[in-house]
């Protein structure tokens, strides 16, 4: 059985194989990242291509000190944030380019969206809670949806966010305390 480091030491070899494999185990993982952030289809699967391309340019830099899927969250993660920031400039810029998540909330619009992992019966109360996540400060955002979302344990979460298991556990608390004032509104 080949480790983690073993596996994308390959991949920066070029091993194309160790590529698809480590593609087929973690695209579902990133996808799902992916679009808690864009909510949109689209923009998941171009945020899951740059992922694996990033992972590919960068599999020389990983160290191995924490897991490999990890290591892939935390690239996901970016990869989605860095999207958006792009989509906002491009819009400040005058492009007309409608971002999906926003401080604004009269630019955010979740009606497209089609979320495997979110089944819900009342498609206003999802709008409604994914609205007043996407409110939240990146890292408290990323913390709720890798717990709630994702179902990541508090010391993944940490090593995701590179923080401690404490600092995971302050974060949660305040999106969650910021959101539970929001929804008994």
């Amino acid at each position: 059985m080949v480790n983690d480091l073993e596996r994308i030491q390959r991949i920066a070899k070029g091993d194309k194989t160790e590529l698809e494999l480590l593609y087929n185990t973690h695209s579902s993982i990133v996808y799902n990242t992916a679009m808690n952030y864009v909510q949109n289809e689209q923009d998941a699967e171009e945020i899951l291509q740059d992922v694996f391309v990033n992972v590919y340019k960068n599999a020389g830099k990983f160290k191995g000190n924490a897991s490999l899927k990890t290591w892939i969250y935390r690239v996901t993660i970016n990869e989605s944030i860095n999207y958006l920031r792009y989509k906002q400039r491009k819009k400040r810029f005058g492009f007309h380019i409608p971002l999906l998540t926003s401080r604004d909330s009269d630019v955010f619009n979740i009606s497209e969206v089609r979320h495997p992992g979110i089944l819900l019966e009342n498609k206003e109360a999802v709008e409604y809670i994914m609205k007043e996540i996407n409110k939240l400060p990146n890292n408290q955002k990323t913390a709720i949806l890798l717990k709630t979302i994702d179902g990541l344990s508090q010391k993944e979460i940490a090593e995701v966010l590179e923080t401690s298991v404490k600092a995971v556990e302050a974060l949660l608390s305040r999106a969650r305390k910021k959101l539970k004032i929001k929804l008994i509104n």
